[in-house]
């Protein structure tokens, strides 16, 4: 009897341990494809996160460069027409306006607002395709977690499927900056 007792404990413990260990699996398999979604989840929000900043910060760049080229051209009209007053032969007041000119705007540098928002441009767009690429990782990581073995089967149970991974084929989005100097 006491040999029977050893074994029924002997078997209730390897059925025990053999449920803990299942279970252990299927919690370790189901922490994992969480953590997966939400890096996933990241990955997206931070793309969202970028493309803001570049309708953000492209609109206003392309604003400034547009006020300071009106500026600029302003100075230039005015630099005409004290040209063409001297050449009327009103060097004097030609003379006194270019000097006004060039006291009130010492420095025209619309080609370095120019240049800045084109180095704005390539930053953003090559920090878009950074976190586009780091989504793309997220999601490869996650749809190989979803494919291995035992993991298919577990998570098919949970009802885990592969993720649509969207970004792998880049494409210009709708909202990107078209023609930032049209009028």
């Amino acid at each position: 009897m006491k040999n029977n007792i050893k074994i029924i404990l002997i078997i209730a413990s390897i059925i025990i341990g053999v449920i803990v260990l299942i279970s252990c699996i299927f919690i370790g398999t189901n922490n994992m494809a969480i953590n997966l979604e939400e890096q996933i989840k990241e990955s997206k929000s931070s793309i969202n996160i970028q493309e803001k900043r570049r309708e953000d910060l492209i609109y206003n760049l392309v604003d400034t460069v547009e006020s300071y080229n009106q500026y600029e051209q302003e100075t230039m009209t005015k630099i005409v027409d004290a040209r063409s007053k001297a050449s009327n032969g009103d060097v004097e007041e030609a003379e006194i306006l270019i000097n006004a000119v060039a006291e009130q705007y010492p420095e025209l540098k619309s080609n370095e607002n120019y240049k800045s928002l084109m180095t704005e441009l390539a930053v953003t767009e090559n920090l878009i395709a950074e976190h586009r690429n780091n989504y793309n990782i997220q999601v490869k990581q996650y749809n190989k977690h979803i494919k291995k073995f035992p993991n298919n089967m577990i998570l098919n149970i949970m009802g885990y499927e592969k993720l649509d991974d969207t970004y792998l084929n880049y494409e210009a989005s709708e909202d990107a900056p078209r023609n930032l100097f049209e009028e």
